[in-house]
């Protein structure tokens, strides 16, 4: 049988890169496998629903590359692909499982269950469950007789749908990451299958759609593991065991410091994205994304993959291709994967040294177009020159700012440390030796600069820093000779000209 996977997120907000994280496992899986990645919108949670979260979904998986066989825009033969239009699709089963008596309905309002679970606090059982022992207690189609439950029903009074989880009963599942898991079934309640507004619940319609999508592997978050045993009980009761897909639940993606959960007040509090790309919601607060922060794509999906799997080698930069190539999930770890943005930007360094001159320059073009900034002439050469000291593109314009900007700005500090009284005449006599220079190369241009430290008797240190100071305002940066090379000699003789006299 051919792999079938699918992603199946709730469009309720943004997406948190746990998230894409998982849509990217399924999709490496799929495709080593050749078979199909599906993209599933579950949205049948209509309190929750925000406007644009679908769009923002496939928009963030198109950035990533992660491209869907089947989704709500590019439909195949197992559709709909919104769980909202799918809906005449479960009646079937869920009458299925009321005549087979593994299903019941309940008609206990929510003040109801809310009077009961006081009760139970305050008799000292904090997790009540509507379960084998407590249900009849309940109002429900078990503990009334069938004529009242008929009265119900013919009256329209709201009702949900609960499934009856036997008592006492062992309920076993392998799953790839984490091996056997066993749940006594006595731990389990009775969870709502079919909600009062006649939509399925997550539970029902994941395990229904699943299997009429004929997916073959479920893999998902950590989170689902306590739902695991219900979806199996339901596999069961809906007679398809034989056809439950094979299960994996990825390990959460943890704070830097490793305790708990990433979230978004996580990346605020530090500094970073959880987004893949900038959220701007109509209504409400809006987030920051990796893409908006210059990542690359794929930096972000080899980041993304070293965050709970290890190909066991030493290699870190995997195209997407090598990726799918090496992908398997039995390297998936069982612990928390611990995020860290520092090896987040360390990839993207990579994928920028990667990155071809004319690429790289157009990069810096697109950054230079958003602060209106005009594009000296040796711009790919000066990319070049400052890619060891960048993350990302807009770093070769921080870092190298004396490149686009033609008035040097002084570092106090660097004066104050640095500017001596000699500094001026030193640099002066530097100048004087460059102004009929030729070639004008940093080769050429390092001869002058020791020439004057023999005629002047100066170390590098006396004349090596205010050179720098005098071109970049500064005390860092690349070779000064490299500077002057590609500012050029009108540019470099009247920069060090103007700060000799801003200076004296």
């Amino acid at each position: 049988m051919s792999v079938r996977v699918r992603f199946a997120p709730s469009p309720t907000g943004p997406l948190h890169i746990g998230g894409v994280r998982t849509a990217l496992y399924n999709y490496l899986f799929a495709k080593q496998a050749g078979g199909q990645f599906i993209l599933r919108i579950e949205d049948t949670d209509a309190k929750r629903f925000v406007e644009g979260a679908e769009e923002y979904i496939q928009e963030s998986l198109g950035w990533c590359g992660i491209y869907p066989d089947e989704s709500p825009s590019l439909p195949g033969a197992f559709g709909p692909y919104r769980q909202s239009e799918r809906k005449e699709l479960y009646t079937p089963y869920i009458q299925q499982l009321l005549k087979d008596g593994r299903a019941y309905y309940a008609f206990d309002t929510a003040e109801e269950l809310e009077a009961v679970r006081e009760r139970a606090k305050k008799a000292g059982s904090v997790n009540w469950q509507y379960n084998s022992v407590t249900r009849q207690s309940m109002r429900n189609s078990l503990s009334l007789s069938s004529s009242e439950v008929d009265r119900l029903l013919s009256e329209g009074v709201d009702y949900t749908i609960r499934i009856k989880v036997e008592r006492d009963k062992e309920v076993r599942l392998h799953d790839v990451v984490r091996g056997w898991v066993t749940v006594n079934s006595s731990n389990l309640d009775d969870k709502v299958l079919f909600k009062s507004d006649g939509l399925p619940t997550y539970h029902f319609a994941n395990v229904v759609d699943d299997h009429l999508m004929k997916i073959t592997h479920v893999i998902r978050g950590e989170e689902w593991l306590p739902s695991a045993p219900l979806h199996v009980l339901l596999y069961e009761a809906l007679g398809w065991s034989d056809e439950q897909p094979v299960f994996a639940h990825l390990p959460l993606l943890l704070r830097p410091d490793g305790n708990g959960k990433l979230s978004k007040r996580d990346g605020d509090r530090l500094g970073f994205p959880v987004f893949p790309i900038d959220w701007n919601p109509r209504d409400g607060e809006g987030a920051k994304g990796f893409r908006e922060m210059g990542f690359y794509p794929d930096a972000f999906v080899n980041m993304l993959a070293f965050l709970g799997w290890n190909p066991a080698t030493e290699q870190e930069v995997f195209s997407m291709d090598e990726l799918v190539a090496s992908f398997d999930l039995e390297k998936v770890g069982k612990s928390g994967a611990r995020f860290d943005f520092t090896k987040a930007m360390w990839f993207n360094q990579q994928y920028l040294r990667k990155r071809s001159a004319s690429e790289l320059t157009q990069d810096v073009l697109g950054e230079l177009k958003k602060r209106n900034w005009s594009a000296p002439e040796r711009l790919s050469d000066i990319c070049t020159l400052m890619t060891e000291r960048a993350s990302f593109p807009k770093d070769i314009l921080a870092e190298g700012s004396f490149f686009f900007e033609k008035e040097v700005h002084f570092d106090e500090k660097a004066l104050k440390k640095k500017w001596k009284d000699d500094a001026s005449g030193n640099v002066a006599a530097f100048a004087a030796l460059l102004t009929d220079l030729s070639p004008f190369d940093a080769e050429s241009i390092e001869k002058v600069f020791h020439s004057v430290l023999t005629e002047r008797q100066l170390s590098f240190g006396q004349l090596g820093p205010a050179v720098r100071i005098a071109l970049t305002g500064g005390l860092s940066g690349p070779s000064v000779f490299e500077i002057c090379a590609l500012l050029g000699k009108e540019a470099c003789l009247k920069r060090l000209n103007s700060s000799i006299a801003a200076l004296k």
